[in-house]
């Protein structure tokens, strides 16, 4: 039986964190056991916001090597690089002839970041969510994982494939491209900021005390741990709207530690935040170690890097590639020979 297809993947600016990790490349990892699984470094994304071109090679293999290092595998999934694999560019143009420029304009993370922006906002901004559109579209991906913040995107790409191009241009017999499902993971989806409870850790975030990076060094993460935020209230609990912080901190503990969330809430219940702090940096630094150890194992050596990438780059190339001829004939484009 063919196992369902998902695919996914992260921006390379920016250091991946604790969010990125428990609420993303810990469940890709799961779900290479069993599902079809594609994971790429996106790139292209990257640079819809202003970046160093200078620094974007390296964070791209940066981002691939922590990829490996929290546990994806090579042998049971594709680890590629969107750039490498031009059906991505050309199918996101074939989309944005087809849709309607307000289903754009509504996207709430383009409103938030255009804000930010003022005259600086690019068409690729605006754009980003159609090239996510055709990132998923090109592989038939039968299920996508995402965060909350993400659904409407992908509820656009199915959007798209539906109703801009399959009742268009295809048939209920015969649809051009698979509609895609959204798979929402439920624990540590949402690992929230250390400065404010109520706020997604993110790698934009300017505050470089908000997050904890899968790469910072042990002295390191028990210094943002000793500084985040807290309340005044003795004993740690999940589910308080009034108490964000407690519930985010120990979510992590509860995880990392690998106590679960009813085991973690029991032992912290009457536990005051000076002795919960510490045994937080400890399972943290524990948990984030062999990740460490294994990504500069890799960063050392690059040549097996390099291998990983070019054998999925020309794995995805195959999967695009049929995707994208379906397409072009299907909009009505000469044959090539």
């Amino acid at each position: 039986m063919q196992r369902p297809r998902v695919l996914s993947g992260v921006q390379p600016t920016g250091a991946l964190h604790l969010g990125n990790w428990l609420g993303a490349i810990r469940n890709w990892v799961d779900l290479q056991n069993s599902h079809e699984t594609y994971v790429c470094v996106v790139d292209l994304h990257a640079i819809t916001v202003p970046h160093d071109p200078a620094r974007l090679a390296e964070e791209t293999l940066s981002t691939a090597a922590l990829y490996l290092a929290c546990g994806m595998d090579p042998e049971r999934c594709c680890i590629f690089v969107q750039s490498q694999v031009s059906a991505h560019s050309e199918l996101c143009w074939l989309l944005n002839c087809i849709t309607p420029l307000n289903w754009l304009e509504r996207m709430i993370q383009f409103k938030e970041k255009a804000s930010k922006q003022g005259d600086n906002v690019s068409v690729g901004l605006l754009d980003y969510p159609v090239l996510m559109a055709a990132d998923i579209l090109l592989y038939d991906a039968d299920l996508v994982p995402v965060g909350e913040d993400q659904k409407q995107h992908l509820e656009l790409a199915r959007d798209i494939a539906q109703q801009r191009i399959n009742a268009r241009f295809g048939s209920e017999e015969n649809p051009v491209l698979k509609v895609p499902a959204p798979l929402i993971t439920k624990e540590g989806a949402r690992v929230m900021s250390l400065c404010d409870g109520r706020s997604k850790m993110s790698k934009s975030d300017p505050n470089d005390a908000s997050r904890i990076t899968l790469l910072d060094p042990p002295e390191l993460i028990t210094k943002k741990i000793k500084r985040a935020k807290t309340d005044p209230q003795m004993g740690l609990q999940f589910d308080n709207p009034e108490r964000p912080e407690a519930d985010n901190l120990l979510g992590i503990y509860s995880i990392l530690s690998g106590r679960g969330r009813e085991a973690a809430a029991l032992e912290c219940a009457d536990m005051g935040w000076g002795t919960f702090k510490p045994l937080l940096a400890d399972a943290t630094v524990s948990a984030l170690e062999p990740i460490q150890h294994r990504y500069a194992q890799l960063m050392d050596n690059r040549d097996e890097l390099a291998k990983v990438l070019r054998e999925g780059r020309d794995r995805a190339e195959d999967t695009a590639q049929t995707t994208l001829k379906r397409v072009r004939q299907a909009l009505g484009f000469l044959a090539t020979n």
